[in-house]
């Protein structure tokens, strides 16, 4: 009776361990698909980044009347890198970020399960020392997550900088992964790590402890949609911190591409920054640390007619 038990037992979990890895490979195939959905997004936002405008602005009015130049938005600049590169040109630099993808959601998954395995001790833990433990068990693996990826983020950056001056010089991930380990050696892969992990990590505890005293504070619990609006809280600071964190995202990217032997980070087009400080400063001084953080409306910047 015992060894049929213990059969038994074995029967179930061995049923329940392919579920678990039918799972991962669900939200691993799901995260590709997005990805590759939302590459074209993510390629025109790099451009804009990086300052490149191969289309001249339009003029249109605002609201109050006044006359202003307009830059492309999305849809012209994607017409143009199909009119450039054809369909297959929206999605430059998509491996990477796949693989990148794939990476990150291998080590949240393991850490997720690793949780779980953990014994639960918050018997006498308040509210707020909850979500400051939870913010920094996720911080811990956003930062190990960051740096597992950060390589990948590099090359998929600099494949679709590309586009600017015409260059070949980064393709697949192999030989992209060879090109920067004889020019730049190890430190080639980590550029632009440090502003992409503060922004990460800033935007972080900023949204988690602002929907958490919003939701102690703010909403009401006798009203009959409170449980609904909590839950859509983290959500919105999430999208309203985003905007604010933007910089570090902004200046991660150009750092990524600076004096990497392509025209989008060499002068003319772009000064060769000492640090991502350097950057940041230029950039702040003109105006232009939220660039690209809008497909749409997208206006010239005052210094740029000035010049």
């Amino acid at each position: 009776m015992l060894s049929q038990g213990n059969r038994q037992t074995d029967d179930v979990e061995q049923d329940a361990t392919p579920t678990g890895v039918d799972m991962d490979v669900s939200v691993l195939l799901l995260g590709a698909g997005m990805t590759a959905a939302l590459h074209p997004l993510f390629y025109v936002k790099l451009l804009i980044q990086v300052g490149h405008e191969p289309l001249p602005p339009t003029v249109g009015t605002t609201m109050f009347g006044r006359r202003v130049l307009y830059l492309p938005g999305f849809f012209s600049y994607a017409q143009h890198i199909v009119k450039v590169d054809g369909k297959r040109g929206l999605f430059r630099g998509l491996s990477p970020r796949i693989a990148s993808i794939a990476i990150a959601t291998v080590i949240r998954t393991k850490a997720k399960k690793q949780t779980e395995l953990e014994p639960n001790k918050e018997n006498k833990q308040t509210p707020l020392r909850k979500v400051m433990k939870e913010t920094s068990h996720e911080m811990f693996i956003q930062c190990l997550s960051r740096i597992a990826t950060h390589p990948f983020h590099v090359m998929s950056v600099r494949c679709m900088a590309q586009f600017v001056g015409r260059e070949v010089k980064y393709s697949g991930i192999l030989s992209s992964i060879g090109r920067i380990f004889q020019e730049e050696g190890v430190a080639g892969f980590y550029v632009g790590l440090m502003p992409h992990v503060l922004g990460e990590v800033l935007l972080l505890w900023c949204c988690n402890l602002l929907a958490h005293f919003i939701n102690t504070y703010a909403v009401d619990d006798s009203l009959n949609q409170a449980s609904a609006v909590r839950s859509y809280t983290k959500f919105v600071m999430g999208f309203t911190v985003s905007m604010l964190t933007y910089p570090f995202m902004l200046v991660a990217d150009i750092m990524a591409v600076n004096n990497c032997g392509l025209t989008a980070g060499l002068p003319p087009h772009s000064p060769i920054f000492m640090s991502w400080l350097h950057c940041w400063n230029y950039l702040s001084r003109r105006g232009l640390l939220f660039r690209g953080s809008s497909f749409f409306s997208r206006r010239v910047p005052v210094t740029s007619i000035c010049e």
